[in-house]
Parts: structure tokens; sequence; C-alpha cells
């Protein structure tokens, strides 16, 4: 204890001698400058080139002052002599660094997540140069796998890089360490699932419901556009069926889709590989081997009414009717119809019904209740159909009745195309469109599903008879 008193007393003492010297030197320094300064204003004044004086120290600290800023900039980054770049454990855990030059400084924990690949040449010692480059610019690698061909290697990384470091900052150093034809792009939380897991995953729900094949596929394949064709006649024009083994082309790939027809996946970049058209093929196999199916926890139970189901025109006097539906409809129903607050979903439907944005149908029960609606719309030069369906009437085939007289509608109208926007959870859309057997167009982004039904390629006609004069159809039984 005597110790550490003795110790705290010599550093108070030692601190107040070194802050006197210093205020004497201060002072000192302060009575210079102003002598300085009075013997420079009386040259200046009057001396004959005084203002000769004046300009050229001040060009000359300007010089100075830029070439300082250059070389700070040029070297701010640089490591000292004896820095050999490595760091601790506990450093490269709590935020990686700025990279480069050019680089932004990066917040500590700041990291950015990126999906890239790259071709390297099949060599001993290819990919040890690669994984060294990436970790030169302090790149960890999260997951890696490799597409082998015929003439070197696709190695497809996850990698987690500093907040400061671009595309561009990773694509230089991959390119200069042997990788050719690589490209990029941001990448989420989601993709750091391995991929074992996540094939795992596609194969369980696509065995559960047939209407997830699609959507599968493009978790599988990332950004692509899906399209489906259906059985061409053989006197028809067009691409002929992908053989039962499926087809590759670079950038595209037929697939034999499992109710018949053709499964077209594109994708602009990069093309694909070997290894990702054996996964599809797979996952389309599954498919087919397992048939038509009904999504476990979705049997249909006993109908509410025994009557049969009437489908009709609607317009606004039914609009007290339609409301009522909505009351009886759960918050998920509504959500997956109106991609929006339920609060919202009433309001909607003063549009919906006018006549002068569309046309909607409804399906009544016997007694006049509506229990579902479905609606085509006009949206420019496209049209847009819709569906919604109350619960306790969901899978009966309700939806598809009305999706089949809706596009017979868009058809009658001269549509060359309709298409549904819904959510990739939506998958009872997603089969009622696969259930018209027309060709289908698939695009994909984050959760969102836009399915475009072709028109001009395989035109349908109303199943059953349509009064125009009525605006009435036929009443259907939905099946038990």
């Amino acid at each position: 204890m005597t110790r550490d008193v003795s110790n705290t007393t010599w550093a108070k003492h030692g601190r107040r001698a070194r802050h006197r010297r210093r205020a004497l030197v201060e002072l000192a320094a302060l009575c210079t400058a102003v002598a300085v300064a009075d013997g420079v204003a009386n040259l200046i004044g009057h001396g004959p080139d005084g203002p000769a004086l004046l300009v050229i120290p001040a060009f000359a600290l300007v010089a100075t002052a830029a070439f300082h800023t250059w070389w700070a900039r040029r070297h701010g980054h640089a490591p000292p002599a004896d820095d050999t770049g490595a760091r601790p454990l506990a450093a490269e855990q709590s935020g990686p660094t700025a990279v480069g030059p050019a680089a932004a400084e990066a917040v500590p924990g700041d990291s950015a997540l990126w999906r890239m690949r790259t071709t390297v040449r099949d060599a001993p010692g290819s990919l040890a140069v690669l994984c060294a480059a990436l970790a030169a610019q302090q790149v960890d690698i999260l997951s890696l796998q490799t597409h082998p061909l015929a003439e070197g290697t696709v190695d497809e990384f996850l990698l987690r890089a500093p907040g400061g470091l671009d595309a561009s900052g990773i694509t230089v150093a991959v390119a200069l360490a042997g990788g050719a034809d690589t490209w990029i792009e941001r990448a989420d939380a989601h993709d750091l699932v391995d991929i074992p897991t996540r094939v795992l995953g596609l194969a369980a729900r696509t065995a559960l419901d047939a209407a997830e094949l699609p959507l599968a596929l493009r978790q599988l394949l990332g950004r692509c556009t899906i399209r489906s064709l259906p059985d061409r006649p053989p006197a028809a024009e067009g691409p002929a069926e992908a053989p039962a083994e499926g087809a590759l082309e670079d950038r595209v790939m037929r697939l034999r889709a499992p109710e018949g027809g053709t499964i077209i996946v594109e994708r602009p970049y990069p093309p694909f590989t070997p290894t990702e058209f054996a996964r599809a093929r797979a996952l389309v196999e599954l498919d087919t081997r397992l048939g038509p199916r009904v999504p476990r926890g979705q049997v249909v139970p006993a109908l509410p009414e025994g009557a049969a189901i009437t489908v009709r025109g609607a317009d606004t006097d039914d609009l007290a009717a339609a409301r009522a539906m909505h009351a009886r409809c759960s918050a998920r129903t509504l959500g997956l119809r109106y991609h929006g607050p339920v609060g919202d979903a009433d309001r909607y439907l003063d549009h919906l019904l006018s006549p002068r944005f569309g046309r909607t149908l409804a399906a009544r029960t016997a007694s006049g209740r509506i229990v579902g609606l479905g609606h085509l719309l006009w949206d420019g030069d496209e049209t847009e159909v819709a569906l919604l369906v109350e619960d306790a009437w969901q899978h009966r085939g309700i939806g598809g009745e009305l999706l089949g007289r809706l596009v017979a509608m868009a058809v009658k109208a001269g549509c060359a195309r309709v298409y549904a926007v819904t959510q990739a959870s939506n998958t009872g859309m997603v089969a009622a469109m696969r259930g018209l057997g027309l060709p289908l167009d698939f695009q994909i982004e984050e959760g969102t599903v836009v399915i475009t039904a072709r028109l001009d390629a395989a035109p349908v006609a109303s199943r059953l008879p349509y009064d125009a004069g009525q605006g009435r159809y036929e009443g259907f039984r939905p099946r038990d």
C-alpha cells in the first residue's frame, strides 16, 4: 500500500512540474512570435517590396498544404514498416477495416455478404491462390461449392467482406489470382443455409404440395425466369418438348414437366452448370414420381351448404355482400389477396367492383351469400386476374372455376395475356394458374410471384355456358 501511495504522489508532482515547464515554454514562444510579427510588419509597411514579400509566402503556404493533403491521402492507409499484417483473433472478430485507398472507412462490426462465382483452372493450387487473395482483402469465405466443367471448375463462394470493400475490389483481387468470368451480387442472411439443407427443404416442400415446384426451382437456381409450356399438338408450331432426361443449353434449361409439357428455366447470368442442371432435374423427377396430391392439412371437409354454387357477374350493387365475405375471411387470407394491411381490404372493393376498371365474378351459395370473388382488371396493355375465396370454401375448386372463366372473358376481350400477383406462400393461386393448362411465365422476387399466362399461344373457352344477357354462368357443385 505504501508503494502505491508513493507512486501516486510522484506521478502527481511529476505532472505538476511538467505543466510548469510547458507553460514557461509557451510564454517564451508567444513573446518570440510577437517580436517576429512586429518585425515583418515594419518590413512590409516601409520596404519597397512589401506586397511581394506578403504574396510569396502565401503561395508557399498553399502549395505546402496541398502537397501535405495529397501525401496524407496517398499514404494514410499504409501500415507501419514493422507491421506484418497479422491481427489477433479478438481484433478480427471486432469488425473488419477498410481495404484499399478508395475504400470508405468501415465502422467496427460493419460487413457485407456476397455471392460470387468464378472459373479457375483445374490444377493443384489454383483454389489456394484464390483463397489467399481473398484473405489478403480481409474477406472471409463462409461456404464453397465446386461445379466441375469439362475444362476448369466453377467455384461458388458465400463471402463476408468488410463494409468498405465493394464488388469491384473483390473481382479485381479474384482476377489477379487467376479467376475468370467472375459474377458477384449481394447476398442476405437466407444464403447462410448450406446447400444440402436447402435442397432437402425444397424437396420436402415439393413433396407436400405440387404447386411448390416452380417456387422451389426459383429458390434453388437464384434469379431466373421460369416458363411452363403445355403439351404441343403434333401440328402446332413452337419449340419441341424437352426430352425425358431434359436438356441444358448454356443459359437455358429445359425439363420435362410432371403434368406433361416443358418447363423452361432461363437465366441471363451466370450460365447454368451441369451440377445445377442435375439438381433441378432431380427435383422435377421427385414431383413426377409423387404424382397429383393434396397438401397435408388441406383435406376438404363437408360442404357448409349442400346446394350448388352459382357464378355470375358482380358490381357495386354487391358491395355489402362482398364486405360481409371479407368479415368471414381470416387475416391471412385477406393478406395473401391484398398484400397490405388487412384493415384496408374493404376500401379496395369500391374500385374492384366498378365496371370501369374491369370485370368481377362472384361465386354464390343457394342463399345468395358470396363465398368467392374473381377479378379481371384492365391495367393498360396488360390484364390482371385476382381471386379471393372464403376460408371455409377453399380447396374445393371454386378458385379454379372462377379463374377459368375470367381467362375465357379475357380471351373474348382480345387480351394476349393475363397475369396474377401473389405471394410465394399462396400455393393455392399458383396451383390454380398451373391448372389452366396454358404457357406460364414465373417471375419471383423476394417472396412476390408474378405469374403470366399467354393466351395467344393456346386460346381457351369457358368450360360452362355463359349467358351474356344475364351475365350469369350455370351453377356447379364443388367437390366434396
